[in-house]
């Protein structure tokens, strides 16, 4: 796995893998990928989402995984994270572990809750999030983001939120945040212009592409680029590839969230891309993507996968919790 190795500008810490483990999935019982039903069953109790994400995180740590991103809003994903490095006996500087705030999980545990979670973006969410982020990962908390900052929202422009990300990032946490939604672009350059951020956390995938260029920019400006959604809540793999991907995919003898995945790991902005796995076998499937020669004739083959931005998020935010 010394392919996977690279450490991307902006964070502190040991190496880590240009593939890190994303515990959104894990760590509540719903979520909005493709064929939760068929990878997970019906049984999502808590002990249950406990060992499926203590078995997962374990094959990561075998494949030479280092970094795993959390958040706040992934129910219990920083209690299940805290109690899988306490029993594997994790040191702080063994692993980099980004979390984010602003969002709040309020699903209560529950499949047909009528909310997942509520986005706030203000300083006493910040406060109070990253109070409760440090009492489960401690010193182990390499990175914390704003979760999904918009242009719009104001957040950027926020003197106390920046105060708090500056006095954070003074006390040796790295500082980022993440993005969501066609305009991705715009907020990404309104946070290099803050001068705060070593990082940002963007969507990019061959059926959203949008963020590309801004990306650049940011990786030029110094900040550590992870790329987040990189099989695009399964519409590309195995379940739901477009043909060109899949047939693609199929000549290369691997899966095609591995080629999709290959096709991030092939832009030169791109740090650390996120597996979304739910088990070994997705993990090992998406991890083949190192291994995968990426060429500018599969660049032309499935540039024609690429989608409007609007049409693109419109989508994703029909897909159902399950």
């Amino acid at each position: 796995m010394n392919a996977l190795v690279r450490r991307p500008p902006g964070l502190s810490g040991p190496a880590v893998t240009r593939i890190g483990l994303g515990l959104a999935a894990l760590g509540r019982p719903a979520y909005i990928t493709l064929g939760r039903t068929e990878d997970l069953g019906g049984d999502r109790d808590v002990p249950a989402m406990r060992e499926r994400t203590w078995a997962v995180l374990d094959a990561a740590w075998a494949a030479g995984v280092r970094y795993l991103d959390t958040a706040r809003s992934y129910g219990r994903a920083e209690e299940f994270l805290a109690g899988w490095l306490r029993e594997r006996d994790i040191a702080p500087d063994a692993v980099a572990i980004g979390s984010k705030w602003g969002y709040a999980y309020v699903g209560g545990w529950r499949m047909d809750a009528g909310r997942h979670e509520v986005k706030e973006l203000t300083a006493d969410r910040f406060r109070a999030q990253l109070e409760q982020t440090r009492a489960l990962l401690g010193e182990h908390l390499s990175l914390y983001q704003i979760h999904s900052a918009t242009a719009e929202s104001g957040v950027l422009d926020d003197e106390d939120v920046l105060d708090g990300l500056r006095a954070l990032r003074a006390e040796g946490v790295a500082v980022g945040l993440s993005t969501s939604g066609p305009d991705q672009a715009e907020t990404i350059d309104r946070a290099v212009g803050t001068g705060v951020f070593d990082t940002v956390q963007s969507t990019w995938n061959l059926l959203e592409r949008s963020a590309g260029e801004a990306l650049a920019r940011a990786h030029r400006a110094g900040l550590g680029v992870i790329v987040k959604e990189g099989v695009a809540n399964g519409r590309l793999t195995a379940r739901a590839a477009p043909a060109a991907l899949a047939t693609a995919a199929r000549e290369r003898g691997v899966t095609p969230d591995a080629l999709a995945l290959a096709a991030v790991l092939a832009r030169p902005w791109a740090g650390t891309v996120l597996s979304g796995a739910v088990s070994a076998v997705q993990l090992r499937e998406n991890l083949a993507a190192a291994d995968v020669g990426w060429d500018a004739e599969l660049d032309e083959r499935l540039a024609g996968l690429a989608e409007e931005p609007a049409g693109y998020w419109s989508t994703r935010g029909a897909l159902p919790w399950s």
